[in-house]
């Protein structure tokens, strides 16, 4: 994963973008920032180097790595065509991590924050960029321990590619909403269903892509954002969503990172059947004007998750967010039969028409036992079962 923190600026004259690689269209790859934490008081834990040095034993799709802090871990699947290779990778994956978890007595947890770590007491990991971004962010970058869901989806051109992002853009608030899950900061309830992005706003060159739709428009407006010098590469701008050339892929970054494996391929499949839809029915042609509402539709979504209300960028409609998510769904279901995706979308369904995602599941189990550790230690065991 490219984490927000890893932009550095940089003296370049206009670097080069480089050719958008082809990809098999509706491909998927997802990646999963996963928290360390102890078994003690179920705080975060240091253990990153431990784990990548035990899971080095296991032969297993995709890769693991480490993060900016050293009580992250971030696994990844390989090139995937369906929802079901993307839960058999990830579920491989998991399954390896905690048998090794458990030999070095530590658990594995998802969720996008930690309930109640003190960022101070992070520990940046022992790796070069690392170390130099920690020395230009500060104290941003202990505070960027937090936990994300990358989707990318493979585009059959460049072109296609910048379409479907900013088509894709309008299903911001749907991905912040279904995938919410940081609710407490610092052992407190924030109020946000969300509280992860407000994170990631505080870095700069955050937010929306700029709108185009010709890839020979985006190399123009690359090469002038290289030469201030600001950025060097496309890793280097942490959009909600952002073109990755190399690739062949629109990676989208907003999502939570989700307490299960399964709402984790329930997200995947989610993105693979709009791209899906957009790709065969052209539905929309996206506009500039869609995003005079984004910023404000973004936040409801943070803020009130499937509470939250939406404002169709089209139209100025207001209506619950959860509305048009099941509106949403429906369009596309024909798309999820043929991509084998129904039991994800229909978990999806169930959750929109209840307004439950798993920070309505933290949140209850902190109401009822009224301790964050003990809430962690559920999550943790959620985590490992399916």
């Amino acid at each position: 994963m490219d984490s927000p923190v890893d932009a550095v600026p940089a003296n370049t004259a206009g670097a080069s973008l480089g050719p958008f690689h082809q990809s098999a269209a509706l491909s998927l790859g997802v990646e999963l920032e996963l928290q360390l934490v102890n078994t003690h008081d179920y705080d975060l834990a240091p253990y990153s180097d431990e784990m990548l040095r035990l899971m080095a034993g296991h032969k297993l799709p995709g890769s693991v790595v480490p993060e900016m802090t050293s009580s992250m871990i971030e696994i990844s699947t390989g090139v995937c065509q369906s929802t079901a290779q993307v839960g058999d990778e990830l579920r491989q994956i998991r399954d390896a991590l905690v048998k090794c978890a458990d030999k070095l007595n530590i658990d594995v947890v998802g969720g996008g924050t930690h309930p109640f770590q003190q960022w101070h007491e992070r520990r940046i990991y022992d790796k070069p960029r690392f170390r130099e971004l920690s020395a230009l962010y500060g104290y941003l970058s202990k505070q960027f321990t937090i936990f994300g869901q990358h989707v990318h989806v493979g585009c059959p051109d460049a072109d296609s590619a910048l379409l479907m992002l900013h088509r894709m853009s309008r299903y911001i608030p749907h991905f912040i909403a279904l995938s919410a899950s940081s609710p407490f900061v610092q052992g407190q309830d924030t109020q946000f269903d969300s509280a992860r992005l407000n994170s990631v706003f505080a870095f700069p060159m955050s937010g929306r892509a700029p709108f185009t739709l010709h890839w020979n428009e985006f190399e123009h407006f690359f090469a002038k954002t290289t030469r201030t010098g600001v950025v060097k590469s496309m890793k280097d701008f942490y959009w909600d969503i952002r073109p990755k050339p190399e690739y062949g892929t629109i990676e989208i970054r907003v999502f939570d990172t989700p307490l299960t494996v399964e709402r984790a391929v329930a997200l995947a499949g989610f993105v693979q059947c709009l791209a899906s839809w957009f790709l065969e029915e052209q539905p929309f042609l996206p506009v500039e004007d869609d995003y005079m509402v984004y910023t404000y539709n973004r936040f409801q979504a943070c803020r009130f998750g499937l509470d939250a209300v939406y404002v169709e960028p089209a139209t100025g409609q207001h209506l619950p967010l959860r509305d048009h998510i099941l509106e949403t769904l429906q369009r596309i279901a024909g798309h999820a039969v043929r991509l084998g995706a129904t039991g994800s979308m229909a978990l999806l369904a169930d959750d929109a028409a209840r307004a439950s995602n798993d920070a309505r599941w933290l949140r209850e189990r902190h109401a009822r036992e009224r301790l964050l550790a003990e809430v962690v230690r559920q999550a943790a065991l959620r985590f490992r079962t399916a």
